[in-house]
């Protein structure tokens, strides 16, 4: 990590005013950001705190946060495969390529509780998320979502892809 990130501190994102929350979301996205299709795949359900993280620069501003969700994929039978989708990860520009995004995607995966893990899901770049934390697209070709997106930024992490669906609709998990 650089130097700016060393003075850094990652704290659980449910300390944060929601409103800067947002605020920084709509800097790192755009306010169009509500209408992408990962907002319909949780829609209707609340972020992760234990798995939800922000970092603090030195000088205690916000300057990125990271929300985990619980989704399911739903398989051609109707059953419901619980996962976890990450993201938005999100940097204020003008603190992006420091090494934020690592640490807030470091801190919620390490939350994953390994004796019973849920598969991962994310929208993002294969190269990137499967280099540094080992998502791929190789289990999901077969695989929806509630609106468009590109095929092979769906991605998945998980401890046995055997046990993923070929088939199914990503959508919120509401037990």
């Amino acid at each position: 990590m650089s130097n700016t990130t060393d003075t850094a501190t990652i704290i659980p994102l449910d300390n944060v005013d929601p409103a800067l929350v947002e605020a920084l979301l709509d800097r790192a996205f755009e306010p169009e950001r509500r209408q992408r299709t990962a907002y319909k795949v949780r829609e209707g359900v609340e972020w992760l705190p234990a798995l939800s993280f922000a970092v603090m620069d030195a000088k205690d501003m916000l300057v990125g946060t990271i929300q985990c969700w619980p989704v399911a994929l739903n398989d051609e039978e109707g059953r419901a495969h619980p996962m976890i989708m990450v993201g938005p990860v999100a940097v204020v520009p003008e603190q992006q390529n420091h090494g934020y995004g690592q640490a807030l995607m470091a801190s919620a995966l390490a939350g994953i509780d390994e004796r019973a893990p849920l598969p991962q899901v994310l929208i993002g770049d294969p190269g990137y998320y499967g280099r540094f934390w080992g998502f791929s697209n190789a289990q999901t070709a077969g695989w929806s979502l509630p609106g468009p997106f590109e095929q092979h930024r769906l991605l998945v992490r998980c401890a046995n892809p055997a046990v993923l669906p070929e088939k199914g609709t990503l959508g919120p998990w509401t037990r």
